[in-house]
């Protein structure tokens, strides 16, 4: 027998709780260009459809800056799922297809249906959810997801939208750029250090080996799953050297060359084709990526200032 949760919510319910609200149609103008203001204006309407569509009802919003997402729950279960809608399609294209790709991999979060027209994913929950970045962590477990994460496509098939991971490395090189110049703090680098980086970055994103790369692995894109399995959600995927995906970790709450190195050697032995040397060679390339988020918040700490160094500042 079919359980009942309850009528859906009022259509004004809804609409109150798609609305966008100023400052994120703000970011989203300066991610997306003025344009986007009409695709937050349609948000409401398009959120009713889809969920309509889905059989669920939204109940709570959230989103990055991308993206606005709703928690939902099954109208028939009451379990909960996420519907995830950006105004760049290109964006929820490659997301579906990486998580296609990784759908037999019990290490990432599950896509359920997709409307990428509209730029909409239906996603599974993941259970229970706990950032990784809130938990305690061992090598051996992102060693485990590292691994997971490997068992996608070796290579691009013929219809694939992603890019390669070059694209995203200049992205975020401007990125960091602009998050300098934003906070006053141009001149914590070297003239040359942040030059010399990306440089080195694009180096070695063109001479490794080609694989599915996440993009955005850092430990606020992993949840905790079920028997104690990490998930990863959100991802930016590019075709590229899978090494780049260990970057985060590798450098996570380090404050000395050695410990880094032990780090990247302890992963190495767990994750078949992992190299240790390209690891070291990404986290000095990307040291000042990490390190900026840690400046422009005023942070005083010791792994800050380690970063700092190995950028070259």
């Amino acid at each position: 027998m079919r359980r009942t949760w309850g009528p859906p919510p009022a259509r004004d319910t809804l609409r109150e709780l798609a609305c966008v609200a100023p400052e994120i149609r703000d970011r989203f103008v300066v991610r997306f260009g003025a344009d986007v203001l009409g695709w937050c204006d349609a948000l409401p309407t398009l959120v009713h459809e889809l969920a309509a569509r889905w059989n669920v009802d939204p109940v709570a919003a959230g989103g990055g800056g991308t993206s606005r997402v709703f928690r939902c729950l099954r109208r028939d279960t009451g379990a909960s799922v996420w519907l995830k809608l950006t105004p760049d399609t290109l964006i929820a294209r490659e997301e579906a297809e990486a998580l296609r790709a990784w759908a037999d991999t019990p290490s990432v979060v599950t896509l359920l249906a997709a409307d990428l027209a509209a730029g909409a994913l239906l996603l599974e929950s993941v259970e229970p959810g706990v950032p990784v970045r809130q938990l305690t962590w061992d090598v051996p477990e992102i060693a485990a997801l590292l691994r997971d994460l490997r068992l996608s496509p070796p290579a691009p098939g013929e219809h694939s939208v992603l890019r390669p991971l070059s694209h995203r490395i200049d992205f975020l090189f401007r990125l960091t750029d602009h998050r300098l110049a934003a906070a006053g703090v141009n001149g914590l680098f070297a003239p040359t250090a942040l030059g010399q980086a990306r440089a080195a970055a694009l180096e070695l994103a063109g001479s490794g080996p080609v694989g599915l790369v996440h993009g955005d692995l850092h430990p606020a894109n992993v949840l905790s799953g079920p028997g104690a399995r990490m998930v990863a959600i959100d991802p930016r995927p590019t075709w590229g050297d899978p090494d780049f995906d260990a970057v985060d970790w590798a450098l996570e709450g380090v404050t000395d060359p050695a410990v880094l190195e032990r780090r990247i050697e302890e992963l190495a032995a767990l994750v078949p084709g992992l190299s240790p040397h390209r690891v070291l060679d990404w986290c000095r390339a990307l040291a000042a990526l990490n390190a900026v988020p840690g400046v422009c918040a005023g942070r005083d700490d010791a792994e800050t200032h380690f970063l700092v160094a190995l950028a070259g500042g």
